[in-house]
């Protein structure tokens, strides 16, 4: 069975302060061009647990004019992607991986076999496995949980790459890095708890 891949692209961006840098203030300022902007169709903001002034945009965004890219910028290429529909996820988490020169391959198929077996585990709202185009190296994997239904169904802890750390230890340069979701701040609507222009 042939299935056509989508034509979204998607992007990601590393910046150590929450200001859009491709215009210079913060994204919940000004024009509102950071949720209306016509090329992009979902954007989630998340911040580094370890290191809060580290921050990660990731973008689902039309073909077309292509962005310009500043250091920091990923063009992503899916490996794996799963969305139940409606998306009805209380939380959503990013983790990224770099690998050791000469590990990417390896980092990708062992993630991959991870979100298959996670998958059936978890049973996440959404779930994206994406490596960088620009550095191969870099791997970015995104889920986004039902924290009730993970409560109810005995799990005590929400979607961990725990399990999966001994394996991908040896190939890995540093830790990984976990990034929590981080709305911007929308004084007219405080009761969603995930923006409905994320994923």
């Amino acid at each position: 069975m042939q299935h056509k891949r989508s034509a979204w692209v998607r992007g990601l961006r590393l910046h150590r302060t929450p200001v859009d840098a491709r215009r210079g203030t913060p994204p919940h300022q000004g024009d509102r061009l950071f949720d209306l902007d016509a090329q992009v169709h979902a954007r989630s903001r998340f911040r580094s647990a370890e290191h809060p002034e580290r921050y990660a945009e990731y973008t689902l965004r039309e073909p077309g004019v292509p962005e310009a890219m500043a250091p920091g910028d990923h063009t992503l290429i899916v490996v794996r992607e799963f969305r139940r529909v409606p998306l009805h996820a209380s939380a959503l988490r990013l983790v990224l991986f770099a690998a050791r020169l000469g590990r990417e391959a390896a980092v990708v198929a062992t993630l991959a076999h991870f979100a298959e077996r996670a998958l059936s585990l978890y049973q996440p709202p959404y779930l994206l496995l994406a490596r960088s185009a620009e550095q191969p190296g870099i791997t970015m994997l995104l889920t986004g949980i039902q924290a009730s239904a993970l409560l109810e169904s005995g799990h005590a802890t929400p979607f961990s790459v725990d399990a999966v750390l001994p394996e991908l230890a040896p190939l890995l340069a540093v830790e990984p890095e976990i990034y929590g979701y981080a709305p911007e701040p929308d004084p007219a609507s405080v009761a969603a708890a995930v923006s409905p222009y994320a994923v």
